[in-house]
């Protein structure tokens, strides 16, 4: 069965998160800091003004509409990851304009993961990112409460090159 799916309704069809409910239908708490990460790993951030678009003359910077009021709604926490950046991206060196494609990516996840630090939801953050084959990068994050780990995640193919 698939995390994510459209459930019919009433005369109305509802999308499921199979991931964030319990067998009763109600929101699991169980899995609410698990759920919150991945979100803020899965989804897109808007792009900065001065960041290279993946597809030359694009002008669509993403993220989520709310985002441009983020400062105003959430206190500054903007939603997602600029990840998508290095959509069409090869995997480069430090001497590239932008810097090299593994730290830029770990830049991407810090930032997306920071504001568990901010929020003091989390008291440590750990990012291990890795080119593991030509073409691919892999990540693990790590987040603390103290010295105990509260999540550890893996992503064996965090970012595959697709040029």
């Amino acid at each position: 069965m698939s995390n994510i799916r459209i459930a019919p309704g009433q005369g109305t069809e509802a999308i499921t998160l199979d991931w964030l409910t319990t067998d009763q239908n109600t929101l699991d708490s169980t899995h609410d800091l698990i759920s919150a990460v991945l979100m803020a790993i899965g989804t897109d951030r808007r792009a900065n003004a001065d960041d290279e678009l993946p597809v030359d003359g694009d002008t669509d910077l993403r993220g989520w509409w709310g985002d441009s009021d983020a400062e105003e709604i959430w206190g500054g926490w903007q939603v997602g990851t600029r990840l998508w950046l290095l959509n069409r991206a090869k995997i480069t060196d430090e001497n590239y304009k932008y810097g090299a494609t593994v730290a830029r990516a770990k830049t991407y996840l810090i930032e997306c993961l920071q504001p568990f630090l901010d929020k003091k939801i989390a008291t440590k953050l750990e990012v291990d990112v890795q080119r593991y084959n030509e073409t691919s990068i892999s990540a693990s994050i790590v987040l603390y409460r103290g010295n105990n780990s509260l999540i550890s995640l893996q992503f064996q193919d965090l970012w595959d090159d697709i040029s």
